[in-house]
């Protein structure tokens, strides 16, 4: 097997002594072809032209002799290290590292990033790394062919963002792109590229810093000042207690690379902490002024979201998958419009057990498995301990089997 396997990141600049030394004691290089014609890979080595990695780490732990591989970048962020390191391979792995290709855009860009969301596309993680542009306000996005910025444009479809496409970086075809995601779709980009993607709320202001990568202070500052989740409120609708909505939460679990559909929002208490936790949102409901504020409830805790007025379940026609559905209004009728669309779960709730009979009727004969529980709620004044309110509500959380 190999002896040592080094891996140099590559980002333009010249390599470094460790780089150049690593190289001329190496009989296998293995990279791309721009790294495959570098004057300091010696002419008697072994090259290996990366495709597969998987396929590359097998052949690099077969080789007897001592190999180094190139990459792009950093090869320790999303890179080729972890696949090297994978235990079936038994490889000791030296690593020489270079700036990211994430770091090397935002550079290029003039722009911090520590407030920034970053991901990596593929064509079977495109729609995930899609909904992380719709839920943040800065990301940075490690494309691959068939993911790439016209694909991002496609899918963000109404979401209005900036792009600024850094494309071939650290060689002399480099190029820095900045235009709005509705263009994007009418270019042919170079591979490789970087995508950084900017728009909507939760923008901090020029100075202010936070202290966790990838929150913004903003962001930072709302949740420290308003910590919790599914806390009560005096102006939500009948039955839509604050235990009522933590039960709805649980059962939805929403996460990053979640796309959120909130039915009947309301106020919009359900669509904000969905937000929060991580997922892009997208809340619905009939009323204009109930949009209003929610929109201006997302303002005020730092996150963003879509929200679209209309009645369901004609306004859902139009609307991108989501994973993940909240039925708040609309009954039997929104529920088995929203089933149609297949998302992995749906939560909704009942004030009476014919309701509720009828929205299960609607998600078993759509094939999903069905739970439903009676809520009831007290309120109590801690001081007197009388009874302030009470509430009794049936809900109903629907899973999508998982076909295999």
């Amino acid at each position: 097997m190999a002896d040592r396997v080094t891996v140099i990141g590559w980002d333009g600049s010249p390599l470094t002594a460790a780089a150049r030394s690593a190289l001329s004691a190496a009989t296998l290089v293995a990279g791309a072809a721009h790294h495959l014609t570098l004057p300091e890979v010696p002419h008697t080595a072994e090259r290996v032209r990366l495709g597969s990695l998987e396929l590359a780490a097998r052949r690099i732990a077969g080789h007897r002799g001592t190999a180094v591989v190139f990459a792009d970048g950093d090869p320790g962020f999303f890179g080729v290290v972890r696949t090297l390191r994978a235990p079936e391979h038994g490889l000791e792995v030296e690593v020489v590292p270079a700036v990211s290709a994430v770091a090397a855009a935002f550079a290029r860009a003039g722009m911090p990033w520590d407030d920034a969301q970053v991901v990596v596309a593929h064509p079977r993680t495109l729609r995930r790394a899609v909904n992380v542009c719709r839920a943040h306000g800065k990301v940075a996005v490690l494309t691959s062919p068939g993911a790439g910025p016209a694909e991002l444009a496609l899918l963000l479809g109404g979401i209005h963002r900036t792009f600024v496409v850094c494309e071939e970086l650290g060689t002399d075809r480099e190029q820095v792109s900045v235009l709005t995601s509705d263009k994007a779709a009418d270019h042919t980009w170079r591979d490789p590229n970087v995508v950084i993607v900017i728009g909507g709320a939760g923008q901090a202001a020029a100075g202010e810093s936070g202290w966790l990568f990838g929150q913004s202070a903003a962001q930072s500052a709302a949740q420290s000042a308003d910590r919790g989740w599914a806390r009560p409120r005096a102006d939500t609708r009948e039955g839509e207690t604050a235990q009522l909505r933590a039960a709805q939460l649980a059962r939805l679990g929403p996460r990053a690379g979640d796309l959120v559909w909130d039915i009947g929002t309301g106020t919009g208490e359900v669509a904000v902490d969905a937000a929060a936790l991580g997922a892009a949102v997208i809340a619905v409901d009939a009323d204009p002024d109930a949009c209003a504020q929610v929109a201006a409830a997302a303002r005020e805790r730092g996150v963003q979201l879509q929200v679209v007025t209309g009645r369901a379940p004609y306004v859902l026609e139009d609307l991108p998958e989501p994973d993940v559905v909240r039925v708040g209004g609309g009954g039997a009728e929104v529920v088995r419009a929203v089933a149609d669309r297949r998302p992995e779960r749906i939560v909704s709730h009942a004030s009476t057990r014919d309701e509720a009979e009828a929205i299960t009727r609607a998600l078993t004969e759509h094939g999903y498995a069905v739970e439903c529980a009676l809520l009831q709620s007290v309120g109590l004044d801690p001081r007197t301990w009388a009874e302030q309110d009470r509430s009794v509500v049936f809900l109903l959380s629907a899973q999508r089997p998982v076909t295999r």
